[in-house]
């Protein structure tokens, strides 16, 4: 059983931020945040972990595959001139698209009220994968907002990042719906790695109770070989829709608050935890950069 990495008792956190070394990244991290219910919070995960590492130096992007319901931008205050539907069409260039946040952010801004976008076919996937893979600017890590559900956009992003972050909270659908996600990628996609963070918590002993459900189901239907890592647990804090309500992370807007210490905690153990070994057969986002890692890692050896 994987074991939580970030604390347990939200009491016990220190009053300042737990900063960490921000050295260049030896590899990309490219990083898939997703959920199979809506409405737990995984936009304001991504907004807030992305800024959390911003901050320290770190080189982010991050991706708004919510191509259908886009409000990553709304979260970080932004307004952009251009998304992904200008990308695809063909009437504007990936840096054209492309628009800076707050902390030197890079995010690439999807569409809203879109309803062709909400299922991208193979040319407009494959177009993606390509732009993304030439992208030329330098960055440490790459974090994708993926849509709720197993749609087949959903399943593309996560499948596409190399590590996949599972969000959830403790409603009884949730769960569900979080386990029918990972059933589809492990049974139709072969994948195998998966870390889960609960958010919105009143307690933090709750989160795991929510992992060993979520894990013990997991186990007894889809193997023991599935690695399923406790990332931990994001507390309830009125701070949090504060910060929604005037479009700036809580991170930025209250930094000394339960939550925002919660993300830079997540950002700094996440950070310490090495990506896994093989990033699959499946075709990657930036897969050129990340086979060339691994070749002089092989050379190495």
């Amino acid at each position: 059983m994987n074991r939580p990495s970030v604390l347990n008792r939200w009491d016990e956190m220190p009053q300042k931020p737990l900063f960490f070394e921000a050295a260049r990244a030896k590899l990309l991290r490219v990083i898939a945040v997703t959920s199979g219910k809506g409405g737990v919070g995984k936009s304001n995960v991504v907004a807030n972990l992305g800024l959390a590492w911003a901050r320290q130096g770190l080189k982010v992007l991050l991706i708004d595959a919510d191509l259908g319901l886009a409000n990553l931008d709304i979260l970080l205050g932004l307004t952009p001139k251009f998304t992904i539907k200008d990308l695809l069409s063909l009437q504007k260039t990936l840096s054209e698209v492309m628009v800076e946040g707050p902390e030197g952010l890079k995010i690439l801004p999807a569409s809203s009220g879109i309803p062709e976008l909400a299922e991208l076919d193979d040319h407009q996937r494959l177009f993606l994968l390509n732009e993304l893979d030439h992208y030329s600017e330098n960055l440490d890590v790459v974090l994708i907002d993926t849509g709720a559900g197993i749609s087949r956009n959903v399943l593309f992003f996560t499948i596409a990042a190399v590590e996949r972050i599972v969000v959830a909270n403790n409603e009884p659908t949730s769960i569900t719906d979080a386990y029918a996600l990972i059933k589809i990628l492990v049974t139709k996609y072969g994948e195998k790695r998966f870390k889960l963070l609960v958010n919105g918590l009143s307690r933090p002993q709750d989160g795991d109770l929510v992992y060993r459900a979520l894990l013990r189901v997991t186990e007894k239907f889809l193997g023991r070989e599935i690695s399923l890592e406790y990332l931990g647990a994001i507390p309830h804090d009125e701070s949090i829709a504060k910060a929604v309500l005037k479009q700036q992370p809580v991170l930025a807007l209250f930094p000394k608050s339960l939550a925002s210490r919660s993300f830079t905690q997540l950002a700094r153990d996440l950070w310490k935890t090495p990506p896994p070994p093989e990033f699959g057969s499946t075709v990657k986002f930036f897969w050129r950069r990340l086979f060339h890692h691994h070749l002089k890692v092989e050379e190495m050896t």
